[in-house]
């Protein structure tokens, strides 16, 4: 399945609107015959309607998905210790920045001097790399919960195209548009729900837990990419010395 996101699309898409529309694309050949023009009915606003063209936001189709609603109630509780050392860790280092934040601000209101000026510079870089050490320190805590999130989502996207695909059979829609590509529309060519239930479908729950040493797709990915770099900068071996050709037939003895 391809997402087209081609913009000029929606030209196209709205000039066979207005040919799919009969009240605009059948006149009266005869301009004269005015009880004609006024007997002619009315278009249902259903017309409208483009037959075979959708609208589907596949981010929102996962976050709706029940497999992923699930997994975010189940999260708080299965991670609970990470989430609980994380929120301790953030505080005990909010409580160690605070009095240098609050000496920094007060060394400010003196008068400007180089040695006030090397005297906060220090301040302001020992607070950042603080800072930054603790930050490092929060998200290595709550890696399991990322790669849980990471994993969850793994599993939807996986079916994502198998959903998308039933969707579009069961609805009889042969071209689906991510909603950026569209300008306006009606919520009938909205296929988002459908494949909510498609999804709910192939994939009821999914695993909250990844395996040991799993990692996310972008990472194996990108150490498949370094090592096939790393293979194809490699010199080539080099190949032993050929050992000297022997005779085919045998050789006359010597006298």
């Amino acid at each position: 399945m391809k997402l087209i996101r081609n913009s000029a699309l929606v030209a196209a898409i709205s000039l066979a609107a207005l040919s799919a529309n009969p009240a605009l694309a059948q006149k009266n050949k005869d301009k004269g015959n005015k009880d004609a023009v006024a007997a002619a009915p009315v278009a249902a606003p259903s017309s409208n309607v483009v037959q075979g063209i959708g609208v589907a936001n596949l981010q929102a189709a996962i976050a709706n998905a029940d497999a992923f609603r699930v997994a975010q109630q189940q999260r708080p509780v299965t991670y609970k210790p990470q989430l609980d050392q994380a929120q301790s860790r953030g505080n005990a280092l909010e409580a160690q920045i605070k009095p240098m934040i609050d000496r920094f601000n007060a060394a400010r209101q003196g008068t400007m001097t180089p040695a006030l000026q090397t005297q906060l510079q220090g301040q302001a870089r020992a607070i950042q790399e603080l800072q930054e050490k603790g930050k490092q320190e929060i998200q290595q805590i709550l890696l399991p919960v990322a790669l849980s999130e990471a994993f969850v989502n793994e599993q939807l996207e996986e079916k994502l195209d198998q959903a998308v695909q039933k969707a579009m059979e069961k609805t009889r829609v042969s071209l689906l548009l991510q909603p950026g590509a569209v300008v306006a529309r009606a919520n009938a060519y909205d296929l988002t729900d459908e494949i909510v239930t498609e999804l709910n479908v192939l994939l009821p729950t999914a695993q909250l837990v990844p395996p040991q040493g799993w990692e996310p797709r972008e990472i194996r990915e990108a150490r498949a990419q370094q090592a096939a770099q790393q293979g194809g900068n490699r010199p080539a071996a080099a190949s032993p010395a050929a050992a000297p050709a022997k005779p085919a037939g045998p050789q006359p003895e010597g006298r």
